[in-house]
């Protein structure tokens, strides 16, 4: 249950990280932040930000037990 609640975290804390640097023109050098197309809108997302900070996430969840 925890890995779904950090795959929700990351998605958010990915979208807000690229979100800023993508729309300042920046690609994020190693996290490669890219313009992503979903449907008809246009999102600024980052895989390996989004690995990142579900592992992050997940490992804060499992250190509060």
């Amino acid at each position: 249950m925890e890995a779904i609640k950090a795959a929700g975290l990351g998605g958010v804390l990915t979208w807000v990280i690229s979100l800023i640097i993508g729309s300042q023109g920046s690609h994020g050098g190693q996290l490669s932040i890219h313009l992503m197309h979903a449907g008809q809108y246009q999102v600024y997302w980052s895989w390996p930000l989004f690995l990142a900070a579900s592992g992050l996430a997940f490992g804060i969840m499992v250190m509060q037990r």
